[in-house]
């Protein structure tokens, strides 16, 4: 058997699975509160949307062309929301702290000699460096308390509208990510490949 993976890539490899699943989840619940997008700094069932998505909301005040409205779950998605998004704050840290201290992404990222084929390099670099601090820096404008304190959180994107309205297309992108990555681990072996990401090691065959 083979090394493959780290215990530090390991663990937080599946800390940020479950932060990113509840944080979907809760995101999901949030989002359908008000399924309509704005630019600027406000926005409200008053004023003419970006765009609106075709779903049902939770509240009857929000035009959606839906004659019922869902069961608003908006209390426990928000508060599981704000603890997951901490959790992977401080677990995606950790991730680049030991990934930096060990070489991680000098080896395997940059390198044209690592385990990973050129659009993968750029695609992990791009959601770990580019993709993910952009949700947390939209997560945190469209805090009222953050931006009181911080105001740039959301001037940065031209309003907390705006911020919120980014925050969705980037997650959009990143379930896009997830989505190719489950896909080419099947391709590669699934259970080989969740085998080496649980225990840290793999067949040395498959060691490539």
């Amino acid at each position: 058997m083979a090394a493959r993976h780290s215990g530090i890539v390991r663990g937080t490899h599946w800390v940020t699975t479950l932060c990113f699943l509840a944080l979907l989840v809760t995101g999901v619940e949030i989002l359908i509160s008000h399924p309509r997008f704005y630019w600027g700094e406000t926005g409200n069932v008053l004023m003419p949307p970006l765009f609106t998505l075709p779903i049902p909301a939770s509240r009857g005040s929000v035009p959606t062309g839906y004659s019922f409205v869902l069961k608003d779950q908006n209390s426990w998605s928000r508060s599981l929301h704000f603890q997951s998004a901490w959790l992977l704050l401080f677990t995606g840290l950790a991730y680049t702290l030991s990934g930096l201290a060990t070489r991680h992404f000098r080896k395997n990222m940059l390198s044209t000699a690592g385990p990973y084929n050129p659009a993968q390099r750029r695609t992990y670099l791009f959601v770990v460096f580019a993709l993910f601090p952009l949700m947390f820096w939209t997560g945190l404008g469209m805090s009222p308390a953050f931006v009181s304190a911080f105001p740039a959180a959301a001037t940065l994107f031209g309003g907390q509208q705006s911020a919120r309205t980014v925050h969705f297309f980037a997650t959009v992108l990143l379930v896009a990510f997830l989505l190719g990555h489950i896909i080419m681990v099947y391709r590669a072996g699934f259970v080989s490949r969740t085998r080496a990401m649980i225990t840290g090691r793999a067949p040395a065959k498959e060691d490539t």
